[in-house]
């Protein structure tokens, strides 16, 4: 059996779904009609579901994964797929922690490689990071504990092998770790898991015509990273999700491999940042777009209380149809409220710092290296000291001198910025820095001030060509860590340096 073509090009069905959004408020009974066959042509959104603590009544969190091997169907057919998974055959299980409990995971590689368990945003001693250095052989289990000790966001956790991890992540391997804290219980905001509080892991994936996955097929890949033509999201093949008359919470995590997301609604529905990376914004940003580097994550409100029942709202990017969300129910709408203060940020205080240190990413293929360097494992970059305090100034040149043409990939980079819907030519040379084991603060953008949602705390920065980004970042565990490109194929091939924090 052939695919049918749908899965390369447009969808009929988002282009119906544009022409109701447009109709008229008379429309609303026939929406109503309509929308078991709306639901028919549409997958339901899978959620990942909670992970269980293995040994209750402590105050450690004892969980099981196991990196497997596995065969997915996405799109409903006898067809399936090699993949891999977390305590399934794609994708895995949500962690959900509270900060001060003790984290304790047995890692079991049941794989036919090396893998590694990197918990990306959390701020653990090197030896427990999960980096390139601390690879593990089929069979062996790797064991580790830490503290939990950071404010409520959402993170994630994915395999870091050196030169195996944009597979390894393609493939399947990739799950959300959730922090709760004081904070987030107190706050106002949708909190029933799979219903109102929404995970999304986005990713974009390449399928053969008998639908197997396919990797690395053509020089792009390599050159610009893994880009597909199809949008999963859970791991779901065109999904919806029915939606209460209320505000609705989503965590969003870009979990693809080189793919920059430019998320909006296509009735220009206005919706509100309430965190980045590394938790809590300190007030709601209200936005009609949002910009989503891989490895980067963001939580958003988006309210459903003035909808009506058979309304459907579309999340997209200028690529892809995201998620259609549908209202379900006629009765009255839940009271939604949007709280003034979310957190307390303290300014910006560059008193305390010691250092001040430059990363030059450049090159293109196989070429990519960061201060004229590519990464080897037996090689220590940086030396830092603990509790130190340094500026990081990271500076996309894609060539080093840059060529004549420079200012005007900046140009295309801030236009990018401003307007939200993406510059081809600079999304393609642009770079998501990522440093292990630590929050840092965006400070500056080519010496102006970062956008309002870059003001929180921060793991992974897009940074655009010819354009500099300054961080403060303030190294507070030990052990032997990486800064890399999270462009994962860049990563593979060397876009990565290590440094000691002693």
């Amino acid at each position: 059996m052939i695919l049918p073509k749908r899965l390369f090009v447009v969808s009929l069905t988002a282009i119906m779904t544009w022409l109701v959004l447009a109709s008229p408020p008379g429309a609303i009974a026939a929406l109503a009609q309509d929308a078991s066959s709306f639901i028919g042509e549409k997958n339901a959104l899978k959620i990942p579901p909670l992970m269980k603590d293995e040994n209750p009544g402590t105050n450690a969190m004892d969980i099981t994964l196991r990196a497997m091997q596995g065969r997915t169907s996405f799109f409903g057919t006898e067809h399936y797929t090699k993949t891999l998974g977390y305590n399934g055959s794609y994708l895995g299980p949500a962690i959900k922690v509270e900060r001060g409990q003790i984290l304790h995971a047995r890692v079991i590689n049941e794989l036919d490689d090396d893998t590694t368990l990197h918990w990306h945003g959390m701020k653990v001693e090197g030896q427990k990071d999960g980096g390139p250095h601390y690879p593990f052989a089929p069979g062996e289990t790797w064991e580790v504990s830490f503290l939990v000790d950071q404010p409520a966001a959402i993170l994630w956790f994915h395999p870091h092998p050196h030169g195996r991890t944009g597979r390894q992540v393609y493939m399947g391997l990739a799950g959300i770790l959730i922090v709760e804290d004081d904070i987030s219980r107190n706050l106002d905001l949708p909190g029933n898991y799979g219903k109102n509080d929404i995970p999304l892991v986005i990713q974009d994936k390449r399928f053969s015509r008998n639908g197997e996955l396919v990797y690395l097929t053509h020089m792009m890949d390599t050159m610009h990273g893994m880009m597909g033509d199809v949008p999963v999201v859970n791991g779901t093949y065109n999904p919806y999700l029915e939606v209460e008359r209320e505000m609705i919470r989503f965590r969003l995590v870009n979990g693809s491999n080189a793919r920059v997301f430019d998320l909006f609604f296509e009735n220009n529905r206005t919706f509100w940042q309430i965190a980045s990376d590394g938790g809590f914004l300190s007030s709601p940003v209200q936005t009609r777009v949002l910009t989503l580097a891989p490895g980067e994550r963001a939580e958003i409100l988006v309210d459903f209380s003035s909808s009506q029942y058979g309304d459907r709202a579309i999340l997209r990017s200028p690529e892809f149809e995201i998620l259609a969300c549908l209202v379900n129910n006629n009765e009255g709408a839940k009271q939604s409220s949007l709280p003034r203060d979310l957190t307390q940020i303290e300014p910006v205080d560059t008193s305390e710092v010691v250092r001040n240190r430059t990363f030059v990413l450049s090159g293109m293929g196989p070429m990519v290296s960061i201060n004229g360097r590519q990464f080897d494992l037996d090689r220590i970059d940086e030396v830092v000291q603990l509790n130190d305090t340094e500026i990081w100034e990271i500076r996309n040149e894609m060539f080093q001198g840059g060529p004549m043409g420079g200012n005007m990939m900046r140009g295309m980079g801030r236009m990018d910025r401003m307007g939200g819907r993406g510059m081809p030519m600079a999304r393609a040379m642009a770079h998501p820095f990522h440093i292990h084991g630590v929050q840092f603060r965006v400070i500056e953008r080519d010496g102006s001030a970062p956008p309002i949602n870059e003001r929180g705390w921060k793991d992974t920065v897009l940074v655009y060509p010819y354009e500099t980004v300054r961080v403060l970042v303030q190294f507070q565990k030990k052990g032997t860590f990486v800064y890399h490109c999270h462009i994962l194929e860049h990563d593979d091939m060397g876009m990565m340096g290590s440094f000691v924090v002693e």
